[in-house]
């Protein structure tokens, strides 16, 4: 698990040049400051966990059960809630602010966010079938994924079976990503590669808990 997390919103996708003038293609992730709204430890909730808010909220549009739980914090309605799972929490408090800076240039990060939906699609384009054949007798079902069942037993279609469906709108996490550039600043990340969701989407980004075992285990 990891030991230090953050959310943001994703901006776009932009390049930057390294010290030898490669291209190093980019995500840019605006991190407002964070804060700590409440801490969950093992020995009360069975796990330990920082639950932040970023962002700011009419208080007026707030429920009564939100505007206590922000009010008992003492920290100020933000956009939404966010739980962020981190192995120990020993060195945060309620109110805490967490800014860009927790995650330095060069550091290794793990990046989650809800991909795009794509609508409804089929089986080529979801899961990659090859598809029939353009000729020898194939008619208009060159995209279709032929047989999905059997016979008479089980006389049904098996659970789990890839068929057209709904593609995307799912929780995704893309492991070992770079940070190329931290701007505390302009409260700016760069992340090496792409990021999962649409621009504006809420990304959490985390160190990275499976790089260092790789690393060691290639040694």
């Amino acid at each position: 698990m990891a030991n230090k997390a953050i959310v943001g919103r994703k901006v776009g996708m932009t390049q930057v040049w390294d010290d030898e003038n490669r291209i190093i293609p980019v995500t840019v992730v605006e991190v407002t400051p964070c804060r700590v709204v409440q801490i969950k430890r093992p020995d009360t909730d069975g796990y330990s966990a920082l639950q932040i808010t970023y962002g700011q909220r009419n208080a007026s549009k707030l429920t009564q059960a939100e505007a206590g739980h922000f009010a008992k914090a003492g920290v100020d309605a933000g956009d939404s809630l966010v739980e962020l799972r981190v192995d120990d929490v020993s060195d945060y408090e309620v109110g805490q602010e967490l800014t860009v800076e927790l995650l330095q240039t060069g550091e290794m990060v793990d990046v989650t966010a809800v991909s795009k939906g794509k609508g409804f699609a089929g089986v080529m384009k979801r899961h990659g079938f090859k598809g029939h054949p353009a000729s020898h007798g194939s008619h208009k079902n060159h995209r279709k994924p032929g047989a999905i069942g059997q016979c008479a037993t089980p006389s049904r279609v098996f659970r789990g079976k890839k068929m057209p469906g709904r593609m995307g709108g799912e929780k995704v996490t893309v492991l070992n990503l770079e940070v190329v550039r931290s701007d505390g600043d302009a409260n700016v990340l760069l992340v090496r590669g792409a990021v999962p969701g649409p621009k504006g989407g809420a990304v959490v980004i985390r160190n990275a808990v499976k790089h260092t075992a790789a690393k060691d285990g290639a040694k």
